[in-house]
């Protein structure tokens, strides 16, 4: 009780140059008091701070937003949904390392990274040893937590005290001392219900109670609803094809509107007695649960809705015995994921007609929001899908482009890809079938003759494995309206050699 101190005192805490840890995980369970009372002193005194911010992944408005608004953050990873922060990072104003969110930890461990000076966490409580009890997200918390020299804590009051015993706290040795995780079920729980903190780390707690600002989600539209039919025939049948057993695999599913959506249909479809084993629980996965479909759902953060929050609030006591939050260093992790056989699902940005996907980068220079765990999981399921919609910005770019401006996830990761047009098959096919199978069942029927024209003249006048026209396939990006007509503006490249020959010359 002796450390119990104002958000502002905790924040005197935090020194210009310092690297800071916070918990919090799209964007649920991360401290606000603290963060905003460093912003408004920087705001009020006009401050010198730049900080280095390492997360879980996405955090509120309160650290991203705040921070990003005042110029602080010069360095930030390895996730962001934040659109001031979004902005900063494409005006080359914050330095922003996208990563595979399973990989952080172990950079924090391996000493890959700066050391974290101070960890500001959410805690629902602290027992007498120090221990933290997390609050709706564990994140990359118990990795700063044991790296920090300092540990700043809110104990947020406007947690529901139930959420004690959801979490399952379990950490890796580093290499040569590292042990199998004994996960082979998504419901085993291997670790404990607090995260190990030494008592004297900590310097200061603040009592908050601030809710998490959890982003609203969009109501299914008809797009939305054909790609979750498209997905839904596509596994029903794996099970028909003994592929996949009756219960499926478990389910991994990326965040936002569509990802949610895409889920929600599996309420209505024959599919029963579904697990889960992802990053994030949204609204959808919940709704498994409520509607008897889902017996398990194993994740790192709690992030619903608003409208979803206070639904799961109401309903948490029958809730809680069938959601596990373990670190992301284990629900991110590719040896759990492989020896479940997730079935992982995510949302592409763009997606080529050989099976390269693009999930962060606008026009391949402008970053969205970061790979974030779609890595982790594409690369180690038993069955990787990706789903988009066929057209983006009311029909005036296609989602199915000749080549990606930018490759997240390569051809040889991705299985199956679904948009509300219908489904690809990747999985066997040589580059040219790929191509076909994604431009005819995929790409929306506007698009498709260029496609399938771009294809043609591709394996006229290139190499036959995996046909490619640069120039036109480069060209496709650039597009423009023009009295109400779509038109391709084409970029001309010159090559040439300076006097003395030895630089390569392109204008």
């Amino acid at each position: 009780m002796k450390k119990v101190v104002s958000a502002e005192v905790a924040a005197s805490l935090v020194k210009d140059g310092m690297v800071i840890g916070v918990s919090g995980f799209s964007p649920s369970g991360y401290p606000k008091a603290v963060p905003l009372a460093l912003a408004q002193r920087v705001k009020n005194t006009g401050e010198k701070m730049k900080l280095t911010l390492y997360t879980g992944a996405s955090v509120g408005a309160e650290i991203d937003g705040a921070w990003s608004e005042v110029g602080i953050i010069s360095k930030r990873m390895p996730y962001q949904t934040n659109s001031s922060l979004r902005n900063n990072i494409n005006k080359g104003l914050t330095e922003y390392i996208d990563m595979n969110l399973s990989v952080m930890p172990q950079f924090i461990n391996y000493g890959f990274l700066p050391k974290v000076n101070i960890a500001i966490v959410e805690a629902l409580g602290i027992t007498e040893e120090g221990n933290i009890i997390p609050t709706t997200a564990v994140g990359n918390t118990a990795t700063y937590v044991a790296n920090a020299d300092k540990i700043i804590i809110e104990v947020n009051e406007n947690q529901p005290l139930s959420l004690e015993g959801i979490a399952d706290i379990y950490t890796l040795e580093n290499p040569p001392f590292r042990k199998p995780i004994p996960i082979t079920h998504t419901g085993d729980r291997i670790g404990t219900t607090y995260i190990p903190c030494k008592l004297e780390k900590i310097v200061a707690v603040v009592m908050t109670n601030m809710p998490d600002k959890t982003r609203p989600l969009k109501a299914m539209d008809e797009t939305s609803k054909a790609i979750s039919k498209n997905l839904i025939e596509f596994l029903e049948n794996e099970v028909k094809e003994r592929r996949l057993p009756e219960n499926l695999l478990p389910i991994q599913s990326g965040v936002g509107s569509v990802a949610n959506a895409v889920l929600a249909g599996l309420c209505e479809s024959k599919l029963k007695n579904l697990t889960c084993y992802t990053e994030v629980i949204q609204d959808s996965m919940l709704d498994l649960i409520r509607c008897g479909k889902a017996k398990m759902v194993s994740s790192t953060a709690l992030c619903p809705s608003p409208a979803g929050m206070e639904d799961f609030r109401r309903d948490l006591d029958s809730l809680k015995d069938k959601i596990i939050l373990r670190p992301q260093e284990i629900s991110n992790n590719p040896e759990v994921i492989r020896r479940l056989g997730v079935i992982a699902i995510n949302t592409a940005l763009e997606v080529d007609i050989y099976g390269n996907v693009n999930s962060t980068h606008v026009m391949g220079t402008k970053m969205m929001n970061g790979i974030g765990g779609s890595g982790d999981f594409a690369e180690n399921a038993s069955l990787t899908i990706f789903t988009t919609e066929s057209i983006a910005k009311k029909g005036n770019i296609s989602t199915i482009v000749p080549i990606v401006s930018h490759v997240d996830h390569t051809e040889h990761n991705v299985m199956v890809i679904v948009t509300e047009q219908g489904t690809a098959d990747l999985r066997g096919k040589s580059p040219k079938e790929r191509a076909l199978a994604i431009i005819n069942n995929c790409a929306h029927p506007d698009y498709r003759p260029q496609l399938l024209e771009y294809l043609e003249k591709a394996q006229e006048c290139s190499g036959k494995h995996t046909p490619h026209v640069l120039c036109d396939a480069l060209s496709w990006h650039i597009r423009f309206m023009e009295t109400g007509t779509m038109k391709k503006k084409f970029i001309k490249f010159t090559f040439g050699n300076d006097e003395n020959n030895d630089k390569l010359i392109v204008s």
